[in-house]
């Protein structure tokens, strides 16, 4: 006799339950030749569904050995024997095992996706073998739409889909009818008769009356064998051997899956992706916003002019304060003598009640010099403004901010010519400034009166020292010799270093690594919520993997190796990553242009929704693989066994 197709020498199973150990086979030696149709019988707990397991490489042998044409399953690994399960065997299940999410020809083709064939071929042969076995009209409809005897065809269709060597059919009629059962059997005799090797597990003597061989077990041994059969000498036809399995068709595969999957649970799915929503839609609304914000700062100083700089009193390290007596007038006119400073403006100011008949306003009285509107390149709406007679002469005269002149004059477009009291000294008002809004630190430009630094000495500062001295250079390349020259200049004229030198470029560097630092702060706080979301994904996506166990069980019996399970629920989790983080990033646009309408200051660049459409990604790449190598470590045995 030829070397047999399937051997069992001294096999035995055992399963440990705390100290106690149960053996579903014991030393148990049986060979199957190619082309027989075998029936395995026995009652509950003899061990015919352990030997099934074990015949079709879904379970490894405690002791003892076994051979699938001459080759010992026990050198296999995992996914060797996925290999040989798609290639040698095909499931027929007495619960039939479909997956209910997809239709009959999608379950009938699930091997053939491991076995890495195209998707028309696939299509082709499901078809062909749902019209072999009477469903050819049936290949799209769900398997809940289908009888039992129908949803058992379409379960031996799949068995047959990658031409498989062996049928093991574990109690294929045990949930239908006897007309319906008995048109099964004669499926599975027409299969044997075809070249397949058929073993049949029943625990009815009628049922097992069927097959040619009667292997009879009790308490995990053979306790009678009707003998060895008569091979089939047909040729079994196949298809083409699989091939290596692609990943680009399975990504395919398990993103439809997914899809499936979402629709589902679809309430389920909803919360899930909220998670990822939410916190991606918080990442780019808050660096929007944080970068809308460092943004208005910058061009504000910016609109200050690149060459500008600024001398406070108070030595280096310390901070600024007008309240330090280091600088005065004559400092400011020594500096005006130095080569490449254009305008030089010095500083004085105070807080003052400004009135005109019964109106009082309380606003900030800047002391300046007529270089000052070229400093802050000020334009006016309406008379002149201060000039170096007034300076020189100690006129009390005033510019009012358009703030100051709106809550003084709110019926008076040009109040040029009236006077107001500045504590109780009378100043005629002799032009209007231009509106400028906020300044770089948002206190309002706007709210100020101008008057000479002269007059502002006698009248209203008292003590004639200098809050700042601002210079405005004519070439801004030779910004730091400029500012060196100005350093020695004052070191000359103070005997230390009792003063301090900014230029715009620094004050922006400062601006900006302040602006940066709270932009971070928002993106992290932000951040956490799409960590939140995460949790969530691999808490639902562990959910999902209990829910499923039964179809990871079916995956693997139909071939699926470690890497397909992976890759299949890995998917899912991104899948619903990556659908939240595209609604996350349009929810997050939404929220910024809301913002902005609100009058927030918002900058959308590229780098924040792909930076939290990224991390949405990798959130789920992360929190998707601990559920995913959960399903792919699974026992198909126990997976199977599952309600």
């Amino acid at each position: 006799m030829s070397e047999p197709l399937l051997k069992l020498d001294g096999v035995a199973r055992v399963y440990r339950s705390g100290d106690t150990l149960l053996r579903a086979l014991d030393d148990l030696s049986l060979e199957i030749q190619a082309g027989e149709f075998v029936a395995i019988i026995g009652q509950s707990g003899s061990g015919k569904s352990t030997l099934m397991n074990i015949l079709g490489c879904l379970d490894r042998p405690s002791e003892g050995r076994y051979q699938v044409r001459g080759m010992d399953v026990a050198r296999l690994d995992a996914d060797e024997l996925a290999a040989l399960r798609r290639d040698t065997f095909g499931f027929v299940f007495q619960r039939y095992n479909l997956l209910p999410s997809i239709s009959a020809a999608e379950n009938v083709e699930l091997p053939s996706i491991y076995a890495g064939r195209n998707k028309r071929e696939r299509a082709t042969r499901a078809q062909a073998l749902l019209a072999r076995l009477g469903l050819g009209d049936r290949g799209q409809h769900r398997p809940n739409q289908l009888s039992g005897g129908q949803q058992q065809r379409v379960s031996i269709a799949r068995a047959l889909m990658n031409g498989a060597e062996v049928i093991l059919a574990d109690e294929p009629t045990g949930a239908l009818d006897s007309h319906t059962g008995e048109e099964v059997l004669a499926l599975l005799k027409d299969l044997h008769t075809q070249g397949h090797t058929i073993i049949l597990i029943t625990h009815d003597a009628d049922v097992a009356a069927h097959a040619q061989r009667v292997i009879q077990l009790l308490d995990g041994r053979v306790l009678d064998d009707s003998g060895v059969s008569a091979a089939n000498p047909v040729t079994l036809e196949r298809p083409a051997g699989a091939r290596h399995p692609h990943w680009a068709p399975q990504l395919m595969e398990a993103v439809k899956m997914a899809l499936r999957s979402l629709r589902a649970n679809l309430f389920r799915s909803l919360l899930t992706l909220l998670g990822v929503v939410i916190g991606v839609a918080a990442v780019v609304t808050m660096l929007a916003i944080g970068n809308g914000s460092k943004q208005d700062v910058l061009q504000r100083i910016e609109s200050m002019g690149s060459n500008l700089l600024l001398v406070r009193p108070g030595a280096p390290g310390t901070r600024p304060s007008g309240d330090v007596a280091t600088l005065t007038v004559a400092d400011a006119q020594s500096l005006r003598e130095l080569d490449n400073v254009a305008y030089v403006s010095p500083e004085r100011e105070t807080k003052a009640t400004l009135r005109f008949g019964n109106v009082d306003y309380r606003s900030d009285i800047s002391g300046v010099w007529p270089d000052y509107q070229h400093m802050q390149d000020w334009t006016l709406s309406a008379g002149s403004f201060i000039n170096d007679q007034d300076v020189a002469g100690y006129s009390a005269v005033v510019v009012l901010g358009k703030t100051v002149a709106d809550n003084l004059f709110p019926n008076r477009p040009n109040p040029v010519g009236e006077y107001v009291l500045i504590g109780n000294s009378p100043f005629e008002v002799i032009g209007v400034l231009a509106p400028k809004g906020a300044n770089a630190f948002g206190s309002d430009m706007d709210d100020v009166a101008l008057v000479p630094l002269s007059t502002g000495f006698i009248r209203l500062f008292g003590q004639q020292y200098l809050r700042s001295i601002n210079l405005k250079i004519v070439d801004a390349d030779q910004a730091e010799a400029t500012e060196e020259a100005i350093r020695q200049r004052l070191m000359q004229r103070h005997g230390s270093e009792d003063f301090q030198i900014r230029s715009t470029e620094s004050l922006m560097e400062m601006v900006s690594s302040a602006q940066d630092t709270l932009t971070v702060m928002l993106g992290a706080v932000a951040a956490i919520s799409l960590l939140v979301g995460g949790i969530g994904v691999m808490n639902i996506m562990l959910v999902n993997v209990t829910e499923r166990t039964r179809e990871i069980g079916v995956r693997m019996a139909t071939g699926a190796r470690r890497s397909n399970i992976l890759l299949q629920f890995n998917t899912e989790a991104l899948v619903v990553c990556g659908i939240g983080g595209l609604i996350g990033v349009l929810f997050g646009f939404g929220a910024g242009i809301i913002a902005g309408s609100l009058g927030s200051k918002v900058a959308f660049t590229a780098a924040p929704p792909l930076l939290a459409f990224g991390s949405a990604f990798a959130t789920g790449l992360l929190f998707g693989y601990l559920p995913a190598r959960k399903a792919a470590y699974m026992d198909p045995v126990t997976a199977l066994a599952s309600e």
